[in-house]
Parts: structure tokens; sequence; C-alpha cells
């Protein structure tokens, strides 16, 4: 990234670096003013508003040289770019879906679209690159570019580490890239524990923490090390449940359970925000057998506390960063090594650059495959790789622990190999055998409706319609899926129905179909859920 940009801003052009997430600006606008002093700004929705005018309109006047941030970045109006990056490009933030107002649009679509408008080079990098981007690549659409060691940097970056950490230059483990003894050098990747929780089970071990992790933690802390534990899930509990009559709490406004989050004694619904005082007592029967299941961020923080009392803990959530400098005030404390552990979601598995930690434990790498879309396989890989990539980035080493009841699943079985190439077999034989994406491109409605009859009425009336149009013009393997409720089906007090067009060329069938308003058109969805 840096070597482009440098030989962009030599010719005097500039460059637009993007990121999935607005917690990953602060490093590596940190990492690109080291290397570029004075020239890059910031830009993104946590500013006020008058500080992402002043950055607009320094963009405009051709003040800044480089521009970093979230997707909507992408549109900043840099005079002569010469240069995109995108980082983590399989990252679905970098879609916009509903129910969000349109555009739909795909960062990395329209960023290709806008190199070839301006000839513009644009450069995606991933250690778990997008299936279908990667199809692409090995079919000569874009070039690709493998980098099969892990790059730690140069000789000064690893003897001044070292010196830092204490490491005599014997137990080092880095080695030239080349051979080259002035190249860059390069590290092993963590090794990769996969743990059958079932077995745990058997055992007799009740505990969110397998031996293994338990055992695990405990080293790293007497080391004065850093751990990451990661479960993609917010909150103490995932349901609550009476166990006289069965009662689950849940959302007057989208029907899906009510999250615990024990620290405020609220039941939360994560998708419309509504929140709810805890009940001692049933509401439909009156009992106080009230039962907390499932896990979540609060949850595991809680739990370490009472296990290891003495570690110092940071939670890097959704709940935890809502301030507009939170994100960099919690990176900063843990790099400075004001905290031993830290535990979060999705948010702290991705680009971060931690060299004190050593190890990462996957609390449940079954919360990822639960879901009912066509990239659960994907997406487990993804966040699996990603958060073991936080491991081992020092010198100092590092190993990953992942605990699971399916330890059998090709995503699981790849990620504990760090092997993308056998992933993309598994997983591209799934694709082919089901139509799905690279083969074919999917075009997702959603009509959204506060009465749930009337929603499914215009549903089964636009799929009848759309299903006569694809006879009568005889677009071959086009297919109407639906109209059926999706997995998330009411949110804040709106039914909502879609159907699913699988075809060869979405954008040529509906252009000859006109979709009426309000339906909601997503071209190629990052999920259907």
């Amino acid at each position: 990234y840096m070597r482009a940009i440098a030989h962009a801003l030599a010719e005097g052009k500039r460059a637009i670096v993007l990121v999935p997430e607005i917690a990953l600006t602060p490093q590596t606008v940190r990492r690109f003013a080291a290397r570029f002093p004075g020239r890059v700004a910031i830009l993104h929705s946590r500013l006020s508003a008058g500080e992402r005018y002043d950055t607009w309109r320094r963009a405009r006047q051709g003040l800044i040289d480089i521009m970093v941030g979230p997707r909507s970045a992408l549109f900043s109006p840099l005079p002569n770019l010469g240069v995109i990056v995108l980082d983590e490009e399989h990252d679905p933030s970098y879609k916009q879906t509903p129910p969000v107002p349109p555009p739909y649009y795909h960062a990395v679509d329209t960023a290709v679209a806008l190199g070839q408008i301006l000839n513009a080079t644009v450069i995606m990098g991933s250690a778990t690159p997008d299936i279908v981007n990667y199809h692409r690549a090995r079919a000569g659409r874009y070039q690709l570019l493998e980098l099969p060691k892990r790059v730690m940097g140069h000789r000064y970056r690893i003897e001044s580490q070292a010196e830092r950490l204490h490491i005599p230059e014997e137990k080092i483990a880095a080695h030239p890239v080349s051979g080259d003894p002035d190249d860059a050098l390069t590290i092993p990747l963590p090794p990769i524990q996969v743990v059958d929780l079932r077995q745990e089970l058997r055992a007799g071990n009740r505990s969110i923490f397998s031996r293994a992790l338990d055992a695990a933690i405990t080293e790293t802390l007497e080391r004065r090390e850093q751990t990451i534990l990661f479960l993609n899930r917010r909150g103490s509990a995932t349901f609550v449940i009476c166990r006289d009559c069965g009662y689950v709490e849940r959302c007057p406004r989208c029907d899906m359970p009510l999250t615990y989050h024990r620290p405020r004694m609220l039941l939360i619904c994560h998708h419309c925000g509504k929140q709810e005082p805890v009940h001692q007592e049933c509401p439909h029967c009156g009992s106080r057998r009230i039962r907390y299941f499932g896990l979540g961020t609060e949850e595991v923080e809680m739990q370490v506390q009472r296990r290891w009392p003495q570690a110092r803990i940071t939670r890097w959530d959704r709940d935890t960063t809502a301030g507009k400098n939170t994100h960099e005030e919690l990176l900063a404390s843990f790099i400075n090594h004001e905290s031993d552990i830290l535990i979060g979601t999705q948010m702290i598995a991705k680009g971060l650059d931690l060299p004190l930690v050593t190890l990462v434990g996957v609390i449940s790498a079954d919360v990822s495959l639960s879901l009912p879309d066509y990239r659960t396989g994907e997406r487990a890989f993804q966040n699996l790789m990603q958060v073991a990539g936080r491991a081992g980035r020092g010198l100092l080493g590092g190993r990953v622990i992942i605990q699971t009841y399916q330890p059998e699943h090709y995503a699981i079985q790849a990620a504990a190999e760090h092997d993308y190439a056998s992933f993309y077999i598994d997983e591209i034989r799934f694709r082919t055998q089901h139509n799905l994406p690279p083969f074919r491109r999917l075009a997702r409605l959603l009509y959204i409706d506060p009465i749930n009859d009337r929603g499914r009425r215009e549903a089964e009336r636009l799929a009848r319609k759309l299903r006569l149009h694809v006879r009568e013009k005889a677009l071959a393997a086009t297919e109407v899926l639906g109209p059926t409720p999706p997995f998330f089906n009411r949110i804040d007090g709106r039914y909502r129905w879609q159907i699913i067009l699988r075809t060869p060329n979405p954008i040529r069938v509906l252009e000859e179909f006109p979709i009426p308003a309000p339906w909601l058109v997503d071209i190629d969805p990052v999920s259907t859920l």
C-alpha cells in the first residue's frame, strides 16, 4: 500500500485508503501519517458536521493527499486521484444494505468502476479474500498478487521491538523474505488448536473455558503477555426463559428474543434498540423460576473476572464504543499494556496490530455457523482467520485456541490449518451445486410493511408478475425464489418479505421489469437474513 501510494504522490496524484470499520481508522492514520507526515486526513460519520465539512472542503481544494476512512470516504472529492486501497476487502461492511436508504452500493465494485473512469489503480487486500473477488482474480479479471508468508517488517523494526521486549537475538524467529539480510523479515503464523466442546462436556467441564484455554490464559498472564478472547455476540445472555411455562422475553416490535445485559439490568433488542426492565417474575405465569441462556461478551467479561481476578480486562464491542473517541482510547489503552485481556466481537478481528498479544481464544466458533445464509461458511472462516491473525504478530510468537461443537466443519478445519486454498475449493464446490455467486448473481427484493398480511399479499403479487415476465422473455437460467419472510422477519414493528432473483444478469432482468416503490432492491446482497 505504502509503495503504491508513494509512487502516486511522486506523480502528483492522490490516494484514498478505505478500511471496513471506523475502529480501524486511528491505527491506519498513524501508520500513513508516519510515512507521509502532514498529508493524511480522516473522514467518517463519527466526526461532527463541521469537521466533515472542513475535511471535505480541504480535499476539494487539493490540500489533502491521502484520505482514510470507511466506505463513505470513497466519495471524497480528491482531485487527480491515482490510487484507491481497500484493506480487508472481504468485509461485508463495505456494502450499504437495507433498511438503510439506497443506493445499495458496494465500495469494492464502486472503487473498481471509479478506477476505470479515472484511470486510477485499485488495490484490494485481504488474508481471506471474498470468494467472488478471488474467483474473478483467478479468472484473470484482476491481477492476483499473493503473499504466502507473514511479513513482520524490516530489521531495524525487529531489533527495536526485541530490545524493548528484552528478547535475545537467538530467540528471534524472524527470517528474511528473500535470503537478503537487509530485506523484510517474516514470522510464522500461529499454531491453531481446535477444542471439541462435546469432549469437554463429557469430561465434566461446564465452564465456558475449555481446559486448554483456561491453562493458556493462566500461562499468558504469568508471562505478562496479552490475550484476546473473541465471541461474535454482545450482551450477557441471548435469551431469557421461564422454566415453568416456557415463556421467552421477546421484543414486541421485532419478535426476536431480548438480550440480557447484566451490568445495566436491562433486556435490550439488538435490532431496534428497545429496552425492557428485567422481570423477577414471569409475565405469563408469575413463576420466579427465570433462567438465562446463551452467552455474550458481557458474560465472558464477568466469567474472566471471576476466574482471574488479578487480570486487567477491556471489553470492545458496540456497547463500549458508542462515544466519538472510544475506539481510539480503548486501542491505545490495550497497546500500552494497561489491560491484560481484550474481550470483543468481530470489531477486534480486523486489522489490528498488537505485538504483545500471544494468545487468541475463540469462545465459540459456532455463533458464526448458526445463521441460515449462503455465506455462513465464508463468514465463519473469515472471522476465525482474521481473529487468529491477531496472535503472534510480534517477536513473542503466539497461538490460537478455537472452541467449537462442530470441529468437523470444513470452515473450521481449513482455518485450523491457515488453509484458504482448501476452504476455497470446498466453498466453490458448494456454490457450484446450488447455483450461487460467482456462478449466478442474486438480487434481493425486500418489502417492508407494518401489516404482515398486506406485505405477504404484495410480495406474492410481485413474485407472480416477475415469474410471468421471466417466462415471457424466456430468460435463461433465471429463477424467482419466494416470497418468504427472511430470518429477521420483523424489525421495529415492521414485517419484512423478500423475493430472491437468481440469474446471470439481474440488472438486465430488472431493467425490463421496473420494481415499484416502496420495494427495496439490493443487487448482489452480502446477506439474505
